[in-house]
């Protein structure tokens, strides 16, 4: 059974800083491929950032260029999303993926509960 947890969330003023973590458990964390989704109320879930096996390719959506970093620690068996100038439209909860078929986990892949961030401007 794959368990997949985020923890990190809270609450952060615009400008701010926060990292979200992320473990996947039940099977060998390398073979997985990782994503962070984030669904704003009233909004679809969306893709923000993912990272294959060994952290050589890492797509990010445009709203994450230039302010997130995803990255990966396969001896923890963690990912890491690293959230910079936080915006008040990045209030989201913030879901982590694990998906050993694609690089962007899909539904039917592994998901977390999810994690709340709130950004007040």
């Amino acid at each position: 059974q794959v368990q997949v947890v985020e923890s990190g969330g809270g609450l952060v003023q615009a400008g701010g800083s926060l990292r979200l973590s992320c473990t996947a458990s039940g099977r060998t964390f390398s073979s997985f491929a990782m994503s962070w989704f984030r669904q704003a109320p009233g909004k679809e879930r969306e893709f923000v950032a993912a990272i294959n096996w060994n952290g050589g390719i890492k797509p990010y959506a445009d709203s994450a260029k230039g302010r997130f970093t995803i990255s990966r620690d396969n001896a923890k068996n963690t990912v890491v999303l690293q959230m910079t100038s936080l915006k008040p439209e990045d209030t989201a909860v913030y879901y982590c993926a694990a998906s050993d078929r694609m690089l962007v986990a899909g539904p039917n892949d592994y998901w977390g509960q999810g994690t709340q961030l709130t950004v007040s401007s």
